[in-house]
Order: C-alpha cells, then structure tokens, then sequence
C-alpha cells in the first residue's frame, strides 16, 4: 500500500503473480473519492423462498399496478391469477395483507371463493378482519364477518376463532365479538379457557360489564361458579 500526499491508493494483487501483472487499484484523492454502493439495500424484497413463487410475486406486482384501473385488473385476474396453482392463490393473498393491500386482498379473496377447492378457514377469516381493523376498514370488516356467518360449513377451528375473538375485543368491536362467540358455539367448537379470558377480560376492561357478564354465566357452566383461571390471567396482566 503506497501513501501520496495527495492519494492512498490500495493495490490488490493475487497470490503467485508476478510484480508486473496487472492490479486492482482502489483509490481516493482529494479531488473526489469514488464508490460503490449495493443498491439492492434500498429496495424492499417481496417475501421469497417457501412462501411466494416467482409466478406469485410477479402476479402481486402486477395487480398493484393495475388496481386503479378496473378493466385493466378484471383482465388481469382472467390472464394471470385465475391460472395460479391453489398454493399461490393463498400466498398472493396473505402478501397483499401483509403490504395493507386491503382492497386488492378483498378482490382476491372474492375470487378464490369461486374456486372448486376452496373451503372456509376461520384463521384466514381472522387474519384478513386484522389486517382491516389494523387500517380503520370497520365497514369492511362488517362485511367480511358476515361473510364468514353465510359460509355453509365452517370447520370448529379453535385457534381461528380465538384469534379472531382478540382482534375485535381489542379493536372494540364487541357486537362482533359477541356475534363470534355465538358463531363458534353454533360451528361446534366449544370455547376454551382462552376464549373465555379473551372475552371476558377484554370486554370488562373497556366497560362492557353488561355483556361479560352474559359470557360469564356462559364460563360457569363449563368451569363452575369460582372462575379461578380469570383471576390468575387478571393479577397477571397487573403485575405487566
């Protein structure tokens, strides 16, 4: 390494060559400094691997191009999403939620509904009603719960409906909430120990004693008259 008064120049030379081969040279002078810079750090990746195909990221990147042009996204879903495998299908709409593509997410769903393989999710269901409470949609999570109430079969999927009950307790959203604890009942997925402290915990503590209440008569056939586990979940939460 030579050292100017005006320029450090680094020569880099592989191993064995002689002293008159040619060199790499990085420089800096004090008439301007020249660099790289990995531009890839800027851009902000969809998610690869496992999760999205090449065939279903370019398919994500192409309806959030289209979405403001509604012939041109009916086209779109005619030449290029409806021919997506049943995997791809679901990770277009899972990234569209995890970018807060609301609308677009909305839109696909609508048409995965239409294909002979599908089968209601309540965990899906929950996922979406989060990602729109999230954004302020409540319309639009109106919409979808009663969406998912139409479903003919909806499968007793204790950990969707669980996930489903935190996110409109904790949105404030306790008319649905309610209307979900009654739709888990009536899909025969009895309520856990967990449904029961989402509920009842989350509605005392906006206020709602009225209708905890109505949750707890439910608890006690299931627990009896104590409710010990909502005690312990309580002086838990006080302690945090």
């Amino acid at each position: 390494m030579d050292f100017n008064e005006d320029r450090r120049v680094l020569e880099i030379r592989p191993v064995g060559v002689a002293e008159k081969a040619p060199v790499l040279r990085i420089g800096s002078s004090k008439r301007g400094i020249i660099s790289m810079r990995d531009r890839s750090k800027n851009r902000k990746p969809l998610q690869r691997g496992r999760n999205l195909s090449i065939e279903a990221i370019q398919t994500v990147q192409a309806l959030k191009r289209a979405k403001k042009d509604d012939n041109s996204l009916e086209q779109l879903f005619d030449s290029k999403f409806k021919r997506l495998l049943k995997r791809d299908m679901i990770a277009v709409l899972r990234e569209l939620l995890r970018q807060n593509e609301c609308l677009l997410a909305l839109k696909v769903f609508e048409d995965v509904q239409k294909e002979y393989w599908y089968k209601p999710q309540v965990l899906l269901y929950a996922d979406m009603i989060t990602v729109l409470a999230s954004n302020g949609l409540f319309e639009q999570v109106e919409l979808l719960f009663s969406n998912l109430k139409s479903e003919c079969s909806v499968d007793p999927d204790i950990e969707g409906f669980n996930a489903l009950l935190r996110t409109l307790v904790s949105t404030n959203i306790n008319g649905l909430a309610m209307d979900c604890f009654y739709l888990m009942k009536a899909s025969g997925c009895e309520p856990d120990k967990s449904s029961f402290k989402i509920v009842i915990n989350g509605l005392e503590s906006k206020g709602e004693t009225g209708l905890s209440a109505v949750v707890r008569q439910e608890a006690q056939k299931y627990y009896g008259e104590s409710l010990e586990f909502l005690k312990e979940e309580e002086m838990a939460v006080s302690f945090n």
